[in-house]
C-alpha cells in the first residue's frame, strides 16, 4: 500500500523533462525594462533576527494590483519569446516528436482489461476496455470531451473488483481538487451523485459493489481557511445515494494534520487505513473487517518507519518496510501475533533498494533499484528466489500490473532514449513477450546513455546519467542540460521525454544527477538531504556541474540547470549560491520562500522534509541559510533565467515564483534576462493537456536556443 504522494513534484510519468539550456553568451542581448515591483515595509522577527519581506504584497493573487503586475510580466515574456525567429520551427518539430501512439500498462479488473491510449496529440489520454487481449477495445471515458481546451483531466480512478463500476476524479485547470463521478461501465450510465471536496483521494470498493470507501477534506467554509487541507476523514459512499448520506468511517479531530487512505484487501475481507502525516515516510496502519462497525485495530501505530502494504494471505499481512533496513525488506505479520517480536522477515535487506513490490501469481514481484535503475526479480511467498526478468538496457519499470491470482502480468519499460514498451510475462511458461511497442520519429541508434559517478563536496559518491550523440567530442563546448530533484525520497530513474529529443538532436547533452534527498540508496540517502542536511543536496548538484566542466563536457557558459517544484528550489538555491557556475536556469513551479512556505495551500505537509522556521532557532537558521528568496544579492549578475508557474497551482503557491522574479529583477546587475512565464488554466503539472505542454516546451526551447546563439534543425 503506497501512501498518497502529497508531495511537491508532478510525477515523472507526467512531467516534461525538457532537457534544455541557455547561456550568458550567444544570442543578442536585450536590455529589458521590467515591470516595477513596489517594496513594502514588512519585517518579521525570527528568534531575534529581523527579516524583511518587501514583496509580501505579491502573495495576494486576487489583488488587482498583483494581477496587473502578472499581466505586465507575461507581456514582457511574450514580447521577448515571440520575436525569436525560429520559435515556430521548434514548435513544429516538437509536434512531430510528440505525435506517436502511446499506451499505459493494461490493468485487469474482473474479466476486463483497461488501459489508456493517446493517439499522439490528443490533449488527454483516453481510457479503453477490452474483454480479452485480442478483442477490439471500446472507449470507456474520453476526457477530451470534458472541456474544449483539454484542461479538465482525469486524475484518480477506483474500479470495482469485478470491473463493472468506475469511480473517477476530475480536476479543472490543473488543480489538485477533484470531484468524484461514478460510471456503470456495462450500462454506460453515469450516476447522479458527485463526491466533492476530494484531494489526494483513494477509492476502495466493497466487493459486493454496494459502494466504496474514500477520503476527503472538509467542505470549505466549515473550518478556518488555513485548515481546509487538514481534518481528513474516511467515508463510505453507498452507490446511488447523495453524498450527504455518506457514512463517516474514521476521523481524528485530535490529530488534524493526519491524512487517511483507505484500501480493501484483494480477498475483500479487510479494510485498511493508511495514516500519513504530510510527506513524512513514516506512517501508521490500522485495520478492521470490511463489514465491521467496531473500532479499528492499531496494527502499526508507532510511526517509526515506512510500512507499505503489499497484500495478504488470509490473516498474514505482508509489508515492505525500512524499519532496521533503510534499503527495504519484506516482513510478514500474523494478525493473531502482531507484536514486533513475532514478525517474520521474508525477504531481507540487500545492497539494492526495494523500489516496490506486487503479489502476482502468489509470488512476490520485486522491483529493485541498482544505482538508480530498475532490476525486476520474482520470489516465492516464502522468500525463495525464482528468477530475474531481463531488460534490454538500463532503464525503469514504467508501470506493472497483475493480481494475486493472475498467471500473467504486464510490465512497462522505458529509458532516456526509448519510449515505454509494454511486455507480457506468462508465469506458466516463464516467457516475456513484447505486447505493445512505441514508434517515434527519432533514430535512437545514433545516441547513447551512460552512467558516471562523481564525488560531492564531502566526498559522497553520487551517480549521474548522461545521454548524448555517440562520438561526443569532450572539448568543453557542448551545451549541457543538468536536471535534478533531491528530496522527498523520490528517485530519478531513467525516463523518456519526447520534448527532450529536440535538445539531443541539436548536439545537447542531457544529464541527470541522482542527488541525496531521494531514495536511490534508501532512507539513509533520503535523510542525508533533508532538514538540516538540505545543503548536501545543493552541494551534490554543484559538484555535478563542476564534474561536467572538469571533464570537458561543457563550460559554465554552456551549462544549463533545471528542476521543478522541489527541483525548482534546488536550481534556485544553487543559482544564488553560485551564479557564475551556470549559463542559465530554467526554474519551474519552484518553492522559494523557505520561511513562509508552510503557510500556503498544502505547504504544511512538507514540514517533516524541510522543517519550520517558526518552530525553533535551529530550524530557522538552516532554512534562512539557503532560502533562495532571502539569498538574492543586489548587484549580482545572474544567468539568463526563466521562471514558470500557473494560476491553479494549489500545491506550490504561485507567489513563490512572483516574489523570486521581483527579487531577481531588482538585483540583476547585467543584461541577462529574468523572465516569468505565468500560465493560466494550469496547475502544478499533473493533468496538463498536450497542447499546453507543447506551448511551454516551445517557449523554453526558443529561449534557450536564442540565448545560446544556436539555430535548431
Amino acid at each position: 500500500m503506497k501512501r498518497a504522494k502529497v508531495v511537491l513534484l508532478w510525477t515523472l510519468a507526467s512531467v516534461v523533462l525538457l532537457g534544455i539550456g541557455c547561456s550568458q553568451q550567444g544570442g543578442p542581448p536585450q536590455k529589458l525594462t521590467y515591470p516595477p515591483a513596489k517594496k513594502v515595509n514588512v519585517v518579521d522577527d525570527y528568534f531575534g533576527t529581523k527579516v524583511a519581506d518587501p514583496y509580501r504584497w505579491l502573495e495576494d493573487l486576487q489583488s488587482p494590483e498583483v494581477r496587473q503586475w502578472i499581466d505586465a510580466q507575461n507581456r514582457l515574456t511574450r514580447s521577448y519569446l515571440d520575436k525569436i525567429p525560429f520559435r515556430k520551427k521548434i514548435e513544429a518539430r516538437l509536434r512531430q516528436l510528440w505525435n506517436y501512439p502511446r499506451y499505459s500498462v493494461p490493468q485487469k479488473h474482473g474479466d476486463r482489461y483497461f488501459f489508456f491510449k493517446n493517439d499522439g496529440l490528443q490533449n488527454q489520454s483516453v481510457l479503453y476496455m477490452a474483454r480479452d487481449l485480442n478483442a477490439k477495445p471500446e472507449v470507456v471515458l474520453d476526457p477530451n470531451k470534458f472541456s474544449k481546451d483539454g484542461t479538465v483531466a482525469l486524475r484518480s480512478m477506483g474500479f470495482s473488483y469485478d470491473g463493472r463500476y468506475l469511480a473517477y476524479g476530475l480536476s479543472a485547470s490543473g488543480s489538485d481538487r477533484q470531484e468524484i463521478h461514478i460510471l456503470d461501465i456495462d450500462q454506460k450510465k453515469t450516476f447522479d451523485e458527485v463526491i466533492k471536496w476530494c484531494k489526494f483521494t483513494s477509492i476502495a470498493w466493497k466487493h459486493d459493489n454496494s459502494g466504496f470507501f474514500y477520503n476527503r477534506f472538509p467542505k470549505p467554509g466549515t473550518v478556518p481557511k488555513e485548515d481546509e487541507n487538514n481534518y481528513s476523514k474516511v467515508y463510505f459512499h453507498r452507490l446511488g445515494t447523495p453524498q450527504s448520506e455518506d457514512e463517516l468511517i474514521y476521523e481524528r479531530p485530535d490529530q488534524k494534520e493526519w491524512g487517511f487512505s483507505p484500501l480493501i484487501t484483494e480477498d475483500g475481507q479487510y479494510l485498511i487505513i493508511n495514516i500519513w502525516h504530510g510527506t513524512d515516510p513514516r506512517n501508521r496502519v490500522y485495520y478492521r473487517k470490511v463489514d465491521s462497525s467496531g473500532p479499528f485495530i492499531k496494527l502499526l501505530d508507532r510511526a517509526d518507519a515506512s510500512y507499505e502494504f503489499i497484500g495478504n494471505e488470509g490473516s498474514i499481512f505482508y509489508f515492505r518496510t525500512d524499519l532496521d533496513a533503510p534499503r527495504g525488506r519484506i516482513i510478514a505479520i500474523e494478525l493473531a501475533r502482531p507484536q514486533p517480536a513475532s514478525w517474520r522477515t521474508v525477504l531481507p535487506e540487500t545492497e539494492d533498494v526495494i523500489d516496490f513490490v506486487r503479489i502476482v501469481n502468489r509470488q512476490f514481484v520485486v522491483a529493485y533499484m541498482h544505482d538508480a535503475h530498475n532490476l525486476l526479480k520474482i520470489y516465492g511467498l516464502d522468500g525463495n528466489f525464482v528468477r530475474e526478468i531481463p531488460f534490454p538496457t538500463i532503464g525503469s519499470v514504467a508501470g506493472l500490473s497483475g493480481r494475486p491470482d493472475d498467471t500473467e502480468m504486464f510490465v512497462g519499460f522505458t529509458s532516456y532514449l526509448f519510449p515505454t514498451n509494454i511486455y507480457r510475462y506468462d508465469f506458466k511458461t516463464g516467457e516475456l513477450t513484447l505486447y505493445r511497442s512505441s514508434e517515434i520519429d527519432f533514430d535512437a541508434s545514433k545516441y547513447e546513455t551512460r552512467q558516471v559517478f562523481y564525488h560531492s563536496k564531502d566526498g559522497t559518491r553520487v551517480p549521474m546519467f548522461l545521454t548524448h550523440k555517440k562520438g561526443l567530442q569532450l572539448d568543453g563546448k557542448n551545451p549541457v542540460w543538468l536536471y535534478g530533484y533531491g528530496g522527498f525520497n523520490i528517485s530519478l530513474r531513467p525516463s523518456f521525454s519526447a520534448a527532450r529529443l529536440v535538445w539531443l538532436e541539436n548536439g545537447g547533452v542531457y544529464a541527470v544527477a541522482n542527488l541525496r534527498g531521494g531514495n536511490e540508496y534508501g532512507e539513509e540517502w533520503h535523510k542525508a538531504g533533508m532538514l538540516a542536511n538540505k545543503q548536501n543536496v545543493f552541494d551534490d548538484f554543484i559538484s555535478a556541474a563542476e564534474w561536467l566542466i572538469e571533464n570537458r563536457y561543457t563550460s559554465s557558459d554552456r551549462l544549463a540547470i533545471n528542476g521543478g517544484s522541489n527541483g525548482g528550489l534546488l536550481v534556485a538555491a544553487t543559482m544564488v549560491q553560485r551564479p557564475e557556475l551556470f549559463g542559465a536556469v530554467v526554474c519551474q513551479v519552484p518553492v522559494i520562500d523557505m520561511l513562509r512556505y508552510h503557510k500556503f495551500t498544502v505547504g504544511h505537509f512538507w514540514i517533516p522534509e524541510y522543517g519550520n522556521a517558526e518552530a525553533s532557532p535551529e530550524q530557522f537558521r538552516f532554512l534562512y541559510a539557503y532560502s533562495p528568496l532571502h539569498n538574492v544579492k543586489p548587484g549580482t549578475c545572474y544567468p539568463p533565467t526563466i521562471i514558470t508557474t500557473a494560476d491553479s497551482d494549489d500545491r506550490v503557491y504561485p507567489a513563490h515564483s512572483l516574489k523570486f522574479t521581483a527579487a531577481l529583477q531588482a538585483a540583476q546587475a547585467c543584461d541577462n534576462p529574468i523572465l516569468l512565464r505565468y500560465e493560466t488554466k494550469a496547475g502544478h503539472g499533473a493533468g496538463k493537456p498536450t497542447s499546453k505542454r507543447i506551448e511551454e516546451a516551445t517557449d523554453l526551447y526558443a529561449f534557450v536556443f536564442y540565448t545560446f546563439g544556436m539555430n535548431p534543425k
